[in-house]
């Protein structure tokens, strides 16, 4: 029995994961093994692709995509941690808009991003934001505040309310059970919240490639610039290989951050 369910993890790991194991696959093979042998098998193992992305970098620079990335992302997600935590805390606590406004907020973030388009192309043409970081970064804070106001209330309502009673007796204010009392408590999910916002931040395609130009241009507009670097049509190869390596940030984030996430879902699953 236990066999048997030990192939079907591996089946199924593998099935979710085929398109990274073929990337994978395919960024350590030449030029010439991948016109004659375009399967999961490796004749000769290279590494010049990688050394072509870390090296070659005058024309495109992924040192700088990487940079951009990773500026663009901490903005994006510390800023809308720190607008949506005072907002989710009043949220929670006095159930002023948990009916009204927080499906609203949540709605528009169903909306498709395209739509905002044009209108923050313009305002940030006249505001001087584009293809800077600041810009990236305060566009990603909109994407990501949403999620972090969900996860928040969420989080916030599940703390008892007698450690805010407790704390007023003692003389704090609102302000200072928020962060001396409430924020410690949920810890967890601060953490979720910053992994699940950075990984979006970074993941993030359309407003990077509408935004940016040169200066600020991120990991994932950047990559799609090697699939023709040499100008000699697709370079499988190399494309491979700088997307194996813009993908290295958010796995080792979250890889590091897994106890922290798999805590808060815990915690979730025995409160409710």
């Amino acid at each position: 029995m236990n066999a048997l369910r030990w192939i079907v993890f591996a089946v199924a790991a593998l099935a979710m994961n085929f398109p990274i194991i073929v990337t994978l696959v395919t960024s350590f093979k030449s030029a010439r093994e991948l016109s004659v042998n375009p399967g999961l098998w490796i004749n000769q193992p290279t590494l010049e692709n990688y050394l072509r992305v870390l090296t070659q970098t005058d024309r495109f620079n992924i040192y700088s995509y990487l940079w951009n990335s990773t500026v663009a992302s901490f903005i994006g997600t510390g800023l809308a941690i720190l607008l949506a935590f005072p907002a989710a805390y009043v949220i929670a606590r006095s159930e002023a808009g948990k009916r009204t406004l927080l499906p609203i907020v949540v709605n528009l973030r169903a909306v498709p991003l395209i739509i905002f388009a044009i209108p923050l192309y313009m305002m940030y043409q006249w505001l001087g934001l584009l293809d800077t970081r600041l810009g990236l970064g305060l566009i990603l804070t909109i994407v990501n505040t949403p999620l972090a106001l969900v996860i928040l209330v969420n989080a916030i309502s599940d703390v008892p309310l007698e450690l805010d009673e407790a704390a007023k007796v003692d003389g704090a204010n609102s302000w200072r059970i928020m962060i001396s009392i409430i924020r410690p408590v949920v810890r967890p999910a601060l953490v979720t919240t910053f992994i699940f916002g950075f990984i979006t931040a970074w993941n993030e395609f359309l407003f990077g490639l509408m935004l940016t130009t040169n200066k600020a241009v991120p990991m994932t507009v950047g990559a799609s610039f090697f699939f023709a670097a040499s100008g000699g049509g697709v370079q499988w190869g190399t494309a491979s290989a700088v997307m194996m390596l813009g993908a290295l940030p958010p796995v080792f984030l979250g890889l590091l951050m897994y106890r922290q996430i798999s805590g808060s879902m815990a915690a979730g699953a025995v409160k409710g």
